[in-house]
C-alpha cells in the first residue's frame, strides 16, 4: 500500500464515532455509512464496486501490505480495542467503509416492471438472505415496506454476501398504501394457491408480510403458497420467498 493510513486511537475521535454509529438502523439512516466485513466480500466488493466505498479500517498493517487501493479509498489504521468495537462480525479482517445509497421512494400507482419483491421483513438476518435469492433469481427491483430492517445493517450484509450492489433498493410505503398498489399484485401465503402450477407473469409485485404475521388479511393480493408435505405447520418467510423466486425464475428460463 502505497499511501500512509491515518491512525486512529481514541473512542472519542469524531470518525470513528461516525463509524460506530454504522451498527445500528438509527445511525444508519441518520449518517448514512455502513460497515462491510467478511474475508471474501470486503476483497470482492472493492474490487467490483469502488465507487461504493471511502476507507478501508484495519489494525494490522500487514493484513494489507499488498493491497492497491483505488483512488477514492483511503486507508485508516485503528487501535485494536477500536477495531474490534467495529468488527461486530468478528473476522479480524480489514473493514469497507461504505456510503449508503439513496433508495427512492417508489410510486406503487405506476405498474411493475420485471419482479418488485416488496418485504416486511424485520429481522436483519432474514432480509440479507432474501436479498441474496433476490440478486441470484432476477428481482429487478426489492421494495421495503416501513418497519423493515435496514438492508445495510452489518448483520444483513453478512448474510446477503454483496447482493445489495446488485440490487436496486426502494423505500415503500405502510401496509394501507400497499393495498391500492397497481398489479398484477401476488402475496405469499399457506393458504394460497399451489405456486408450481402458476402461471407466472414476466411483470408483477410479489408480497412478503413480516416474519410470524404475514400479510394482513385485507390486502387485495392474490395468494401463493408453496407445497410441502405438511409435516411442519409453515416454511421460514425468507424459505418460501426462496423457493418462490426460484419457481419464477425456472419457469420463464424455458
Amino acid at each position: 500500500m502505497s499511501r500512509p493510513p491515518l491512525l486512529i486511537e481514541s473512542p472519542q475521535n469524531a470518525q470513528f464515532k461516525l463509524w460506530e454509529s454504522a451498527l445500528d438502523g438509527r445511525g444508519l439512516k441518520k449518517n448514512g455509512k455502513f460497515l462491510l466485513a467478511g474475508l471474501k466480500t470486503v476483497p470482492e466488493a472493492l474490487r467490483q464496486h469502488p465507487e461504493r466505498f471511502e476507507r478501508l479500517l484495519f489494525t494490522d498493517p500487514t493484513q494489507v501490505a499488498g493491497w492497491t487501493l483505488p483512488a477514492g479509498v483511503d486507508p485508516v489504521q485503528l487501535a485494536p480495542a477500536l477495531f474490534r468495537i467495529l468488527d461486530v462480525s468478528g473476522t479480524g479482517f480489514p473493514l469497507l467503509v461504505g456510503n449508503v445509497p439513496r433508495m427512492p421512494m417508489i410510486d406503487l400507482s405506476r405498474p411493475p416492471q420485471g419482479l418488485e419483491l416488496l418485504c416486511a421483513l424485520g429481522d436483519p438476518n432474514n432480509l440479507g438472505a432474501l436479498l441474496r435469492s433476490a440478486a441470484a433469481f432476477g428481482a429487478s427491483r426489492v421494495v421495503l415496506l416501513e418497519g423493515a430492517a435496514h438492508p445495510f445493517h452489518p448483520k444483513c450484509l453478512r448474510a446477503a454476501s454483496n447482493a445489495q450492489f446488485a440490487l436496486t433498493l426502494l423505500r415503500g410505503p405502510r401496509w394501507a398504501e400497499v393495498n391500492a398498489a397497481a398489479g398484477p399484485l401476488y402475496a405469499l401465503d399457506g393458504g394460497g394457491a399451489d405456486l408450481t402450477r402458476f402461471d407466472w407473469p414476466a411483470d408483477m409485485r410479489l408480497i412478503l408480510g413480516e416474519e410470524g404475521q404475514g400479510v394482513p388479511a385485507d390486502c387485495p393480493a392474490r395468494r401463493l403458497s408453496v407445497p410441502t408435505t405438511g409435516a411442519v405447520e409453515s416454511l421460514n418467510a425468507t424459505v418460501a420467498a426462496s423457493v418462490a423466486l426460484f419457481a419464477r425464475f425456472a419457469t420463464l428460463r424455458h
